[in-house]
């Protein structure tokens, strides 16, 4: 497997390992079945990866943070579940999985399951969203939409879509079911690595949100802002957001 079909294998497998745990874990506490879910998955995907890429990095949300990495022309970055609230209840999809490969500087590969909802999203052909006539649709979370994604809103005349993980939100947009994501207050980078990879194969604007290059694989691995929207939104996004 060259390394975007690894992703998209990784990712998917993983996505099925945490759909056992739903159903094996039915009956469980929801506290109980992130605790597993997390660390079933995080475990595939660290025994797979040095399986099949025995040389390179990994930086996980679920595992120590190895300094190697800094001297690692390889990295993958990965999130074994990414909106956990979203994957303990049993009736909601909007919950993914992270696999990204970052190489000398850059973003190279990387894709994004959505095991509920049976999709994979994965580098290197993405098909570009068809473009919305309607208002734009800027996508935020269900429990605490930033003031800034509010802010973009009532500048653009947008309105709101209410979703789960930050997978599932910038797979809205790069799937045409939203126009605009932007986030800021606090996240990492295995957060937006693989659904900015999947954006950018996909023709979207990804950034900061005052337009400057998302960076990673960096000492620390906090990256609490990224704006991904399709393209003829970015200057308007990035003139609130910046």
């Amino acid at each position: 497997m060259n390394d975007h079909e690894l992703a998209a294998w990784l990712a998917t497998r993983a996505g099925a390992v945490l759909l056992g745990v739903r159903d094996e874990l039915a009956e469980a506490t929801e506290s109980e079945r992130k605790a597993v879910g997390d660390k079933r998955s995080h475990d595939f995907l660290v025994a797979a990866l040095a399986r099949f890429r025995p040389a390179d990095a990994v930086l996980s949300e679920e595992g120590a943070d190895n300094p190697v990495r800094l001297r690692s022309p390889r990295v993958w970055i990965v999130d074994p579940l990414d909106g956990t609230r979203e994957f303990s209840e049993a009736d909601r999809q909007d919950w993914a999985v992270h696999v990204a490969l970052w190489e000398t500087g850059e973003l190279v590969a990387g894709a994004v399951a959505l095991p509920a909802q049976g999709v994979t999203l994965a580098t290197p052909d993405v098909a570009a969203p068809a473009k919305n006539p309607d208002p734009p649709r800027i996508v935020v979370s269900r429990t605490r939409p930033p003031a800034i994604a509010l802010q973009v809103c009532e500048r653009l005349g947008g309105t709101l879509v209410a979703m789960g993980s930050a997978g599932a939100k910038v797979s809205a947009v790069v799937r045409g079911a939203a126009d605009v994501y932007v986030h800021a207050g606090g996240q990492y980078e295995w957060d937006s690595a693989a659904p900015v990879a999947v954006a950018r194969a996909a023709g979207l604007h990804t950034s900061r949100i005052d337009g400057s290059p998302l960076r990673y694989n960096q000492p620390d691995p906090l990256l609490p802002d990224v704006v991904v929207c399709r393209p003829e939104y970015a200057d308007a996004v990035v003139s609130v957001t910046g």
